[in-house]
């Protein structure tokens, strides 16, 4: 699976974003897409992840009521809507894949998923 994030910039607190990423490579609709974050000196952290369907989404507590992910499967993408931008959210946003989940199922953990994109950074000034 080959991901291409994009939307990453800099924007302002209280601003909004919008991230997408396309998948290439598998089946779309077999794959439980999540998003993730990392930012200087701090471990990747999990941000929000979507089942096969879109139906079951889970989010960190962090972003909660702020973030919202989504995903098109006739155009293999899953987006990720941020609202409310603080400057703690400030770091590079990675999408990945899960290739080995089932329906009605997501995953939280990074070491669930097997394919990585390269990252877009996102840069909230306060």
């Amino acid at each position: 699976v080959q991901l291409q994030a994009s939307g990453g910039g800099l924007v302002q607190a209280g601003g909004s974003l919008r991230l997408s990423c396309v998948a290439s490579g598998r089946t779309f609709g077999r794959l439980v897409m999540g998003w993730f974050r990392q930012a200087p000196g701090k471990e990747r952290e999990f941000v929000a992840s979507i089942s096969w369907a879109g139906t079951i989404k889970d989010y960190a507590d962090s972003v909660k009521g702020r973030f919202t992910t989504s995903r098109d499967n006739a155009k293999n993408t899953v987006a990720l809507q941020m609202n409310n931008l603080k400057p703690e959210d400030t770091a590079v946003y990675y999408c990945a894949a899960d290739d080995n989940s089932v329906a009605g199922a997501t995953t939280t953990r990074a070491n669930g998923y097997e394919y990585w994109g390269r990252g877009t950074q996102v840069t909230v000034s306060s």
